[in-house]
């Protein structure tokens, strides 16, 4: 197990759930997780400890890399926890030690009961989704997928079973047409953030209520007369490959719903074609579906695969071996048979 050495923590005398004396254990990996750890110090939150993975090398040069989170709390001199498993009888009692009150997980891994239900006040999750909708490891990426015009932030109880516990707190916002999932991450992770703090606050002072998810699935049911939910599973190499027999708004929904990462995929002249940004372009002839998955350019300023009902222009892209690039920077050193 990858640790920093704790420093020695005063509990305090009392349990006045005040900001200062909520005693915090934040866990996250990622830059998502950064902006609500970052929330929770500036809003004068007692962060007693941070959990985050352990080094990885990376590179060319299999450097041994830091998380963002464990970037962040080295910067602020939190103390700093790597486990290798969460359920390692040290580490336990290493977590046990900092007498937290409350744990909060913004993009981090599955919890085991016994850390989730160690603190006296529990263990709350932000989500990127309005739950129940998008349960899952990729909301963010799903809901883009979808072609869904709404999306949100949630804060909810750990429970059992995955992205279940009742809700605490949830903020809805737009998706733009055009709008990539790196994009609604970027936005989602700052909104997510004052959302959290609202939570522990609210939790704090003893004024937030549960509202179990249940019950918000019979109310959805109510009003959409369906009682199927959305799933966000995680992404595999098959969902990112395109299908050109699909609509031209499935399609484009599928570039952006995978930018910037992992990225939607075809193949020109056998090489895997990486397609980050693109357009619409509706056509009511393009209906010959011998002609699904062709492409057509000027070779100067445009590219474009013919699919159902229209064409998918190709904005930005990443060619096998290449670096990521405009279309127009493409085809100046492209050449076409």
């Amino acid at each position: 197990m990858i640790e920093y050495k704790l420093t020695k923590q005063t509990l305090p005398n009392t349990f006045d759930m005040s900001v200062m004396a909520l005693r915090i254990v934040f866990m996250g990996t990622p830059e998502f997780a950064v902006a609500s750890l970052d929330a929770l110090v500036k809003a004068g939150f007692n962060v007693v400890g941070v959990i985050t993975a352990p080094d990885k090398p990376a590179g060319r040069g299999m450097k041994m890399n830091e998380s963002a989170v464990k970037k962040y709390a080295l910067e602020h001199n939190l103390d700093i926890l790597q486990p290798e498993k969460l359920k390692n009888p040290e580490f336990l009692e290493q977590l046990k030690s900092l007498h937290a009150d409350l744990q909060v997980v913004v993009a981090f891994r599955m919890l085991p009961e016994v850390v989730w239900n160690m603190p006296r006040m529990g263990t709350i999750n932000l989500h990127g989704s309005l739950l129940p909708q998008y349960r899952g490891a990729a909301p963010i990426n799903w809901a883009v997928i979808n072609g869904e015009k709404e999306t949100g932030v949630t804060t909810f109880k750990l429970q059992h079973e995955i992205d279940t516990g009742n809700i605490l707190l949830q903020e809805s916002f737009s998706i733009g047409e055009n709008e990539t999932a790196g994009e609604v991450h970027d936005r989602m992770k700052e909104i997510g953030a004052k959302l959290l703090v609202k939570t522990v606050s609210g939790i704090a002072d003893g004024t937030l209520k549960e509202t179990p998810q249940t019950s918000v699935i019979d109310k959805q049911a109510t009003v959409t007369e369906s009682r199927f939910l959305k799933h966000a599973p995680k992404i595999f190499t098959e969902d990112c490959k395109i299908d050109f027999t699909k609509s031209v708004e499935e399609i484009h929904n599928l570039i952006r719903g995978l930018s910037p990462f992992p990225g939607a995929f075809t193949y020109l002249k056998d090489k895997m074609l990486k397609i980050f940004r693109s357009e619409k372009e509706i056509s009511i002839d393009q209906t010959d579906p011998a002609r699904y998955g062709q492409y057509e350019t000027d070779g100067k300023s445009f590219l474009k695969f013919a699919c159902k009902a229209g064409y998918i222009l190709i904005k930005e892209l990443q060619m096998e071996g290449k670096k990521k690039m405009t279309v127009e920077e493409f085809l100046r050193g492209y050449r076409f048979e």
